[in-house]
């Protein structure tokens, strides 16, 4: 078991890469929703700013963008939401146990959302249907981040739970 491990540390760089392009496209999409907001916060104000009229989907479908993505950055730095407050009263071994099923779980989740969202993606109404105020661009791009979550979590997912394995074949230093 420790070739394995000793295996899959060799990839951390690959996770680290791809947590810094996530990271990277998280902050492409709130500096494009800042600057789309402000535009049509100015643009009702000052009458030569415009205020487009696909500006909200825009900053919409961006935040929708954002939550699921830094969802997967919070799993690959494991700072998600989690009941911890009985991990000090139970064993250590419970707690690691514990912790692969909650791995498991989160793992499943992104195969519903990977497979589901990709069956959502080819469906007609994604495919043929298009933004109200933006006609020519397809829906697609609306339900793309259904897959797109479920694939990065599971990407995330698989390290967090071999580190969790881990913790049962490497002894804890005091």
């Amino acid at each position: 078991m420790p070739k394995f491990f000793d295996a899959f540390d060799k990839i951390r760089p690959l996770y680290s890469w791809t947590y810094k392009i996530v990271m990277f496209i998280c902050k492409i999409l709130l500096i494009v929703d800042i600057l789309v907001t402000s535009m049509a916060v100015a643009g009702r104000y000052i009458s030569f700013i415009p205020d487009p009229a696909w500006s909200e989907q825009v900053v919409l479908t961006c935040m929708v963008y954002m939550a699921v993505l830094s969802a997967t950055l919070a799993i690959r730095t494991n700072s998600h939401i989690r009941m911890t407050v009985f991990d000090q009263y139970l064993p250590k071994n419970v707690v690691k146990t514990l912790d692969v099923v909650s791995d498991i779980a989160v793992m499943v989740l992104g195969y519903i959302l990977l497979t589901k969202g990709i069956e959502v993606c080819n469906s007609p109404l994604a495919k043929f249907g298009k933004y109200e105020s933006l006609p020519w661009l397809s829906r697609v791009w609306m339900y793309i981040p259904i897959p797109l979550a479920g694939g990065s979590m599971i990407i995330f997912e698989i390290e967090q739970l071999v580190d969790h394995i881990k913790a049962f074949f490497v002894k804890e230093v005091a």
